[in-house]
């Protein structure tokens, strides 16, 4: 039997638990790869009386999960109590959603589990916890930081049947966005996408596509000149690497199905440029999935939506697919070759 899935409790009063039950509930017909929960028991159970789901608890260790989920949901417990009410975060919340991380991340680097798959998280509580990194992706890459203390670069990638997009500069100000895009960040962004494309998702030639900046991909350099001298010098470097990546392109004529089914990945320049198309496309079950870590990871592509939790109301179809996708590439994944 196959390692099991490691899923995070998210924020407690978003609607990360109540996916989660609703999930295990529909397991069979969803045929969904076994998952344990990184959480408090007690809660879940509190949880699933309130929105009606009545569903068999067991506290249970990682090593135990598999041959657990198809009678019971198996929560391997953190050690303390969470007490948030549906849309109302209390002084639980941070230090469950962020052990559940640290604890999933521990349990797949030794070997525990396959992959980790996280639900959403409120950033702004964590903040106000003390919690110091942007999002999800960036706490990641700091728990597997190596001897000297540096963190793998993480790549944040939203996949969908229909689309997967990359942005290259992430959580950040648009303001913000000229400043910190370099020509070596797109080069290095691009070679772990199409590194994990191969080893991760096995495409053997990955086709990339990059978008300009500016409207129409600066019109020839009147309109800006950010894809003269800093995105077509990248573009060129990747090209001169080997890798298959063409652009800049205007970002209004990437996303129509024909144009869509000449590539695998979309670079975009900042965030919004990547998240609207694969938004409008693949709402509902769309995945966050961080490339560049030492492990597979993905996430359901929304938030905590805190007006939904406890109704019984909430989605489950992009956790669904987030742990298919994690299922998927825990298995396919290629060794790099020997150096």
């Amino acid at each position: 039997m196959g390692l099991p899935l490691a899923l995070t409790l998210g924020e407690p009063a978003g609607i990360g638990p109540d996916i989660t039950l609703a999930l295990w509930r529909e397991r069979e017909q969803r045929r969904l790869p076994p998952f344990y929960v990184l959480g408090d028991p007690g809660f879940l159970r509190a949880r699933a009386r309130l929105i009606g789901i009545d569903i068999e608890i067991a506290e249970a260790a990682p090593a135990d999960a598999a041959a657990c989920f198809p009678r019971a949901l198996p929560v391997v417990p953190l050690g303390f109590a969470v007490t948030a009410a549906p849309g109302v975060p209390d002084d639980t919340s941070a230090p469950a959603a962020i052990g559940a991380i640290e604890r999933a991340v521990a349990d797949v680097t030794q070997g525990r589990a396959a992959a980790v798959v996280t639900n959403p998280i409120a950033k702004s509580v964590l903040y106000r916890a003390g919690f110091t990194y942007p999002g999800h992706t960036e706490f990641l890459a700091h728990l597997v930081r190596d001897e000297n203390g540096v963190a793998p670069h993480p790549v944040m990638m939203l996949w969908a049947p229909e689309l997967a997009v990359v942005p290259v500069t992430i959580h950040i100000p648009f303001a913000e966005v000229r400043a910190q895009l370099t020509r070596e960040l797109i080069v290095r962004t691009a070679r772990i996408v199409d590194r994990d494309m191969r080893r991760r998702f096995g495409l053997a030639a990955p086709r990339l596509v990059a978008s300009g900046l500016n409207p129409h991909a600066g019109e020839d350099g009147t309109l800006g000149r950010e894809e003269r001298e800093i995105i077509e010098p990248a573009l060129a470097e990747l090209r001169a690497d080997g890798i298959d990546i063409r652009g800049p392109l205007p970002a209004d004529t990437m996303f129509h199905a024909a144009a869509r089914a000449t590539y695998d990945v979309a670079l975009c320049m900042y965030h919004d440029q990547a998240l609207i198309p694969i938004k409008t496309l693949a709402f509902d079950h769309g995945v966050n999935t961080t490339l560049g870590l030492p492990f597979v990871r993905t996430s359901p592509d929304h938030g905590t939506a805190f007006a939904l939790a406890g109704t019984g109301h909430a989605h489950p179809e992009s956790l669904a697919a987030s742990l298919h996708l994690a299922s998927r590439l825990a298995r396919t994944r290629i060794p790099e070759p020997a150096t």
